[in-house]
């Protein structure tokens, strides 16, 4: 029996909570609509113009009138993962283990280890709470959703109560990874030009998710959760916690309070309203650590200084203390005119009132003025290369699992 493809991004019941059934034969789900393999009567996710058309800024972007996935046999993923040994381990996180697997790329069977196609598969944890929920929001958003800046989903597996989900690998790992993990000797700091690459490329993820017509609110920005190609380019990765969005002239939608401490919009904490710009909110919080080299939240640092905005908030809009904050490891690279712009953005992204923030296609309208303006580069008086060569990067990096939600 195929995968099936119901409307979950729409909670009747905010607190209600959702198991897997125990084979997908029994399924009786009231949330699974038509199937993805055999033509079907019910009413998929986004059929019947839930989201509707994209935006023509878009070209590269579209909703697929069906799921374009591959069902895999878990002996299949087995193979692929040389049966999830220890050291095709990639990431751990809530949702379970992430595991590095060689496919054929033309065929997307199993292959020799070390020949074909690198893929990520992850395996849901049979203790993950949410598990399955996240499990099929994945399926039925990144199923759906095409972009470039979208990490594309390749198919699936629900076999003998197991649930997995095969992606593109990423070379380069997540973005937290390049920002923070730097106690790694492997793991370069990335320059000014390549953060702003990033935050280009993640900006128009997020903007193309907001402009079809029933807009698809992400709702878990941040770092781990932007993935790099080998040359850098962002794509942004699970989908376990998107919404749909407000409909019949509603400004919001109300849903249990999910996604990560540090990135959460404070309308959303506070009240369990979701706003499209919520996820502004968060990209915010993800410029503010490309700008300083910081997490978001971190309580390993002194009291008053565990939570990035609320520590570094004042600092963006006053020039002499911006300087401060900014990470030494870009020093030399951007002129004052490109981060006294990047500062007032992400002040606006960081708007207590969502409707104070700027869209996402503001923000990467706005992310591509920056990124044009050139620095010029002071050099050391001790060594007058050292500012302006950019540093070499690693491509030895591994898919990172998102952290702890709240």
């Amino acid at each position: 029996m195929g995968l099936c493809f119901g409307s979950l991004a729409h909670e009747s019941d905010p607190t209600a909570t959702s198991s897997p059934p125990t084979t997908p034969a029994t399924s009786s789900s009231k949330t699974m609509g038509s199937s993805a393999t055999s033509s079907s009567t019910g009413k998929s996710l986004f059929s019947d113009g839930t989201i509707g058309s994209v935006d023509e800024s878009y070209p590269n972007g579209k909703i697929l009138e069906m799921p374009n996935l591959k069902e895999f046999s878990l002996s299949d993923l087995k193979t692929a993962t040389k049966n999830f040994k220890t050291g095709s381990l990639l990431g751990e996180g809530g949702f379970g283990k992430v595991f590095k697997g060689w496919m054929d790329e033309m065929t997307l069977t199993p292959s020799k280890f070390g020949t074909g196609m690198e893929v990520a598969i992850k395996k849901l944890s049979s203790e993950s709470m949410q598990g399955f929920q996240e499990w099929q929001s994945e399926v039925n958003f990144l199923g759906r959703l095409s972009h470039p800046n979208l990490v594309k989903l390749l198919g699936y597996c629900w076999e003998e109560k197991e649930l997995l989900l095969v992606y593109e690998y990423m070379q380069n790992g997540s973005l937290e990874n390049h920002l923070f993990r730097t106690e790694n000797p492997n793991i370069e700091s990335l320059s000014w030009d390549i953060r702003l690459k990033i935050a280009i490329g993640a900006a128009r993820g997020l903007a193309f998710l907001h402009t079809s017509d029933k807009k698809v609110i992400y709702r878990d920005f941040k770092a781990s959760n932007i993935l790099l190609d080998g040359n850098y380019n962002a794509k942004i990765s699970d989908f376990g916690l998107a919404k749909l969005g407000p409909s019949g002239g509603d400004t919001h939608v109300t849903t249990r309070i999910m996604g990560t401490y540090g990135y959460a919009a404070p309308e959303y904490i506070a009240t369990g309203h979701l706003y499209v710009k919520s996820d502004v909110y968060g990209f915010g919080v993800v410029l503010l650590e490309i700008l300083t080299g910081l997490r978001a939240l971190d309580t390993k640092r002194p009291g008053g200084q565990q939570n990035l905005v609320e520590w570094h908030k004042p600092s963006l809009s006053n020039r002499r203390k911006l300087k401060t904050i900014m990470d030494t490891r870009m020093e030399g690279q951007y002129s004052s005119k490109a981060v006294l712009q990047a500062a007032e953005l992400t002040l606006k992204c960081l708007e207590s009132d969502p409707k104070d923030r700027p869209s996402m296609k503001e923000v990467v309208a706005a992310l591509e003025r920056i990124e044009a303006i050139k620095a010029k580069p002071k050099e050391n008086k001790t060594n007058s290369t050292a500012a302006s060569r950019p540093p070499p990067y690693s491509s030895t990096f591994s898919l990172s699992c998102s952290t702890p939600r709240c």
